[in-house]
């Protein structure tokens, strides 16, 4: 039984270490002793982190049968490549290849000349930006009202976010093929 001087600290849950999901996952029990949460504290938690993720995202782009779209959503909130730095590359290579495309490789500005080039967003098509030092990419999910395209990627905020990006930021949008 834990007493108030040897409470255990709730373990990191992976979003929850991601600013936008600021809420607390200790709780109190009737002795007023902070504990890990039981189990239907949890559920619930994981119910608050999915609302928090989709309000987070308010830029989510819609229902969609596109598997790139489909496999990139499954990943929000986490890292499944297992990198510290510099992976929406490895995230973008990891859900081709787990969609049946040819991987495009670990660096974000490689996908400039990966599949066929497109001149617009559309759901499904790969989209490269470029940026001081780098570049990033993502699946374009959507486009939203002002024509920007809602991005599904690799570190944003070090996780897998859907995100609206400035159209002016893109460099290329392509077409896996395969």
């Amino acid at each position: 039984m834990a007493t108030a001087s040897s409470a255990v600290q709730p373990q990191s849950l992976g979003a929850d270490r991601d600013m936008r999901f600021s809420f607390n996952v200790r709780t109190r029990s009737s002795a007023g002793i902070e504990g890990n949460a039981n189990r239907h504290e949890r559920r619930a938690l994981g119910s608050a982190r999915a609302r928090a993720q989709s309000h987070a995202n308010s830029a989510y782009g819609g229902a969609t049968s596109n598997a790139l779209v489909v496999e990139a959503r499954r990943y929000i909130g986490t890292n499944p490549t297992g990198r510290g730095s510099l992976w929406c590359g490895a995230f973008m290579d990891l859900v081709l290849k787990r969609t049946g495309h040819p991987g495009g490789g670990n660096l974000a500005k490689a996908y400039a000349h990966y599949g066929t080039r497109v001149s617009n967003p559309q759901v499904g098509a790969i989209a490269v930006m470029g940026r001081r030092g780098g570049g990033h990419v993502g699946v374009v999910s959507g486009v939203d009202p002002n024509g920007n395209p809602i991005i599904v990627s690799g570190n944003h905020n070090h996780t897998v976010a859907e995100s609206v990006y400035p159209a002016s930021r893109i460099s290329a949008y392509v077409l896996p093929g395969g």
